[in-house]
């Protein structure tokens, strides 16, 4: 099983939105057997809350489940029960080196654009701060499907 962590500020906006989009996709490619997906925040402000209002109502507007949903806050552990830790932004690269320092881990630690061939953006914008889901959505959705290619063909997923 092939497991990704999606992370971003407070596991309410970004991540949660990346973690929905990417399930989603792997519902439909018939992987949801061979992938897992998860999603958590650098900080602990929203432990237990749902996603954010703008978030689920993009998603509930585009037909994504994000049921089951819930803030949590990433831990040491996730390096030992993922295969890759995704983060919305430079920042959050900062924050997880912080969480747990490299000890030449099997984990790929990336941020969600660098899987996009020119991206618009190499961070995804915070809408909680911008306010702008919408373009937020846009730049995840594509992040999500570049990943899951990336996924497909680096472990002959088919």
């Amino acid at each position: 099983m092939i497991r990704v962590l999606f992370v971003c500020l407070g596991n309410i906006c970004r991540s949660p939105m990346a973690e929905a989009i990417f399930r989603d996709l792997i519902i439909k490619g018939n992987l949801a057997e061979r992938i897992a997906v998860d999603s958590g925040g650098t900080g602990d402000w929203h432990i237990g809350k749902g996603p954010h209002k703008g978030t689920s109502q993009l998603l509930d507007r585009e037909g994504i489940s994000y049921e089951g949903i819930t803030a949590r806050q990433v831990n040491e552990k996730d390096w030992d029960d993922f295969n890759y830790i995704i983060a919305m932004d430079e920042q959050n690269i900062a924050d997880l080196h912080l969480i747990r320092e490299s000890q030449d881990d099997q984990v790929v630690i990336a941020r969600l654009m660098d899987f996009v061939n020119q991206p618009k953006e190499e961070n995804v914008p915070d809408p909680y701060y911008t306010g702008n889901f919408d373009y937020t959505y846009q730049l995840v959705s594509e992040g999500c499907t570049q990943l899951l290619n990336y996924i497909k063909e680096k472990h002959s997923l088919t």
